[in-house]
């Protein structure tokens, strides 16, 4: 399913838009798209009326329900499209958040990377087209605003940054020894011994240091992804269609990488890696993602809703990229991550896989990805490190998803968002730098 919402987030407006309207918003000129205020569902109307009228109607499969700008209310309504399993909150009782909000935040200032005028934390946060932004300092809510189609009960896609919980369940095991990170994937999963992913350990798969055919490209109708794509679908195929079913059928099929490049090499940011790890936390702890999930994260931290996961066609949790959850959720759990697994006085993650995430993955092997913007960066436990002086790390998915964690700063910055392409290099420039910005700028205040 993330391969069908990147690839239909990349397609152009399909002429909802004139080109006197991009022509009122510079940002919309630069980038070819209608401006965040001239996108935002309730401009638009989405799906309003009973029924709606034909022309603001989101359906799947008779429409492109992740064109631009339709994604940007079908980011909230994914149940609505395709079929999902509970993350369970649980029954007690939520755990609520201080609130101590910052008026000056939206006028702190930046200079976006490459860029040559300063941008305000407001302006950035239509440039990158935001739904919903929440910043923790010391674990208060400093700053939360809602935009398009969310609102502080809705429920936004996490795209990759389900990759991170994935990766996270993982550490955890590893950190209780139930899982071993030196261990071969067939070891564990005997059904990919024939596949790239076979000799591949454990450790290679967390940090996506592993060696297979594959390409990621979202502009390429001929790459794998597609075919992944198509194994995922929930749907009925087509006549005549003989491809895998479902993610393990498809995983089983990866074959070696063409170039001779081996498991250990180099980092590729693959999203079969995390459905491969999906597979084998269930293998291992023997219950499906989102019920290890719910046990040992959601129904534990005081989350405020249920979460969701997008499934295949034989119902296996979409460990890449199948999350949907609440802003403030996320919040949650990105101060776990900061309090070096601690909540509310319950460890809830062991202390000993936050070190091992925060160690970060090793800096040659990310070089090779040729990430101009990460330069420095590295990758672990599918998490993102930025190896900055503020030691931050983060969980991102495509559209401009992120958990962003600053321990220098005790900063958490929570984004949803619905970017209208599917690339994060696109959104990084006036991302990073506005990060870094609010954070020095809440260690000015203490």
């Amino acid at each position: 399913m993330s391969s069908t919402i990147s690839r239909l987030g990349a397609l152009a407006t399909g002429g909802l838009f004139s080109l006197s309207l991009l022509a009122q918003d510079a940002h919309a000129q630069a980038t070819g798209f209608p401006s965040a205020q001239e996108s935002d569902p309730s401009a638009i109307g989405w799906m309003e009326g009973f029924p709606p009228p034909p022309e603001l109607r989101i359906t799947n499969p008779d429409s492109v329900f992740f064109s631009f700008p339709r994604l940007r209310w079908s980011v909230c309504h994914l149940r609505e499209f395709l079929p999902t399993e509970q993350v369970s909150r649980g029954l007690g009782a939520p755990i609520p958040f201080d609130y101590a909000l910052d008026d000056g935040i939206d006028a702190v200032t930046f200079m976006p990377l490459r860029g040559e005028e300063e941008m305000t934390w407001e302006e950035s946060l239509y440039a990158n087209y935001t739904d919903g932004m929440l910043i923790l300092h010391e674990g208060r809510i400093v700053y939360e605003r809602y935009f398009g189609c969310m609102d502080e009960a809705a429920q936004h896609a996490a795209m990759s940054m389900t990759k991170s919980f994935t990766g996270t369940l993982a550490e955890m095991l590893v950190a209780e020894g139930t899982l071993d990170d030196t261990a071969l994937v067939s070891d564990i999963i005997p059904e990919l011994e024939v596949s790239a992913f076979g000799s591949a350990t454990v450790r290679q798969v967390m940090d996506m240091t592993t060696a297979f055919e594959f390409s990621e490209d979202y502009g390429d109708p001929n790459a794998a992804i597609w075919v992944y794509n198509a194994a995922a679908s929930p749907f009925p195929r087509g006549e005549g269609y003989e491809g895998p079913n479902g993610y393990f059928e498809f995983l089983q099929t990866v074959g070696p990488d063409p170039e001779g490049i081996q498991h250990g090499d180099e980092f590729h940011y693959r999203t079969p890696n995390s459905d491969v790890l999906g597979w084998i936390v269930s293998r291992v702890s023997g219950m499906e993602v989102t019920e290890l999930l719910s046990d040992r994260i959601w129904s534990r931290m005081g989350a405020e809703q249920d979460a969701y996961m997008t499934v295949d066609g034989l119902g296996t949790p979409f460990a890449g990229g199948g999350l949907s959850a609440g802003l403030r959720d996320l919040g949650r759990f990105g101060q776990i991550m900061l309090n070096g697994g601690a909540w509310h006085g319950e460890q809830i993650v062991p202390e000993a896989a936050v070190e091992s995430i925060r160690a970060g993955g090793n800096l040659d092997d990310f070089a090779a990805a040729g990430y101009a913007d990460l330069a420095g960066g590295s990758y672990r436990g599918q998490w993102w490190m930025f190896n900055n002086d503020h030691g931050a790390f983060a969980a991102r998915g495509v559209h401009g998803q992120t958990i962003y964690i600053d321990p220098t700063a005790e900063m958490v910055i929570v984004r949803f968002a619905s970017f209208p392409i599917a690339f994060n290099s696109r959104i990084d420039p006036t991302s990073l730098p506005a990060y870094q910005a609010v954070a020095e700028y809440l260690m000015a205040q203490d």
